[in-house]
């Protein structure tokens, strides 16, 4: 057994105060930029309506004058009139004088002076609204957060992870991801993933990713030990949610159970044992290698038996059955007991993804037999 330094596990759930303590730590994909970015756009904006602004009055300068010096108006002039006026200053020692100027003034000028001042109105409205904002989007996005995926880990397994539940057809608005790392985060970000920082070992940050309302959470840590106390957790806080770990040492496989998990794979020994086989057998590595990769090739997945199957051997489906899955038993496409599928069967089979299966994934979930929701069954809103 090779578990050290074993946390201590919290055996309280967390109260579900206030949204401000729920939401701390989540962190949303967002579809523009941030508000120094939106700051910058709009600065640049301010700056092209001043110059436009000095250019229509650079070039009618001779309908201008200096009420305080009497000298003719040059370009700083213009400038200076122009900053006062759209600012709405007005000193009024530069002022039109002939019929063009402030026709100019009325029907040019104005205009551009309203257009600055929603461009400074908005900006500070921005900057003031952004916190506002952005609770309300959390809010939002934890009140209709139902029935998701938590990836706990995003490292190079809970990336390929995710990337293999979205070729199925899983939106990506239903992957929440939650890692310690705040660069981790930013980067699941930045790929379109909704985000929790946090050690997953604690209740609140899982109930921060509504774990409790999940439909799946996969464990992928870098350690077994955190992997048993992420179950442990995510078991206390849902007997319902599906949980699969992975681990590195093949004896904590039975812990992990214990713990909670309902699925556990081993990683080290996988890889080894898909190593050795490629050694053996280059061609049945490459087969592996092709069922293990979802979207393309060979692909491996679970179908209920259909009407027409039930009564019927495994080997007259027409795809290639491996497994039968009878109430809570997993039985050999030979065995005995699976020579008759009945309808309540489920059927693990090997079959060739088609392309108009890889450019358009089924509408129908495979694993539950109902229309697959698509992206809009729920959307964080963008700004």
């Amino acid at each position: 057994m090779k578990l050290p330094n074993l946390a201590p596990f919290p055996t309280v759930a967390p109260q579900r105060g206030d949204a401000d303590d729920q939401s701390h730590g989540v962190h949303l994909p967002r579809s523009v930029g941030g508000p120094l970015l939106q700051v910058a756009r709009r600065l640049l904006m301010a700056l092209a309506v001043m110059a436009a602004a000095v250019v229509i009055v650079y070039f009618d300068r001779s309908g201008y004058t200096d009420q305080v010096t009497g000298e003719p108006v040059g370009f700083l002039d213009c400038v200076y009139y122009v900053t006062v006026s759209l600012s709405t200053t007005g000193y009024g020692d530069i002022v039109p004088f002939s019929d063009k100027a402030r026709l100019l003034t009325t029907f040019l000028i104005t205009p551009l002076r309203i257009l600055f001042l929603i461009i400074l109105v908005g900006t500070t409205l921005e900057v003031l609204t952004e916190r506002t904002r952005e609770q309300w989007r959390l809010a939002h996005w934890r009140k209709i957060l139902r029935d998701h995926t938590v990836i706990v880990g995003f490292g190079t397994k809970g990336r390929s992870a995710a990337e293999t539940l979205m070729s199925t057809g899983l939106p990506q608005e239903q992957i929440v991801v939650v890692d310690p790392s705040k660069g981790v985060v930013a980067a699941a970000n930045a790929a379109g993933y909704a985000g929790v920082v946090g050690d997953a070992t604690r209740s609140d940050v899982l109930v921060r990713a509504r774990a409790d309302r999940a439909r799946q959470i996969v464990i992928s840590t870098q350690r077994d030990d955190t992997a048993v106390l992420v179950a442990l957790t995510a078991r206390q806080l849902s007997k319902s949610v599906k949980i699969v770990a992975s681990v590195r040492e093949e004896e904590n496989v039975p812990l992990l159970k214990q713990s909670g998990a309902d699925s556990v794979i081993t990683s080290a020994s996988a890889v080894g044992r898909l190593l050795g086989l490629s050694m053996i057998s280059p061609s049945s590595g490459a087969v592996m290698e092709d069922l293990i990769q979802q979207g393309t090739g060979l692909s491996l997945r679970e179908r209920p038996v259909t009407k027409a199957e039930a009564g019927r051997s495994p080997r007259e489906v027409d795809d290639l059955v491996v497994s039968v899955i009878r109430g809570h038993r997993l039985l050999p496409f030979d065995h005995p007991d699976a020579a008759t599928l009945e309808l309540t069967d489920r059927l693990v089979v090997i079959h060739r993804i088609r392309v108009q299966e890889e450019s358009h994934p089924p509408a129908v979930d495979p694993e539950a037999g109902k229309p697959r929701r698509g992206p809009g069954s729920w959307r964080i809103p963008r700004r």
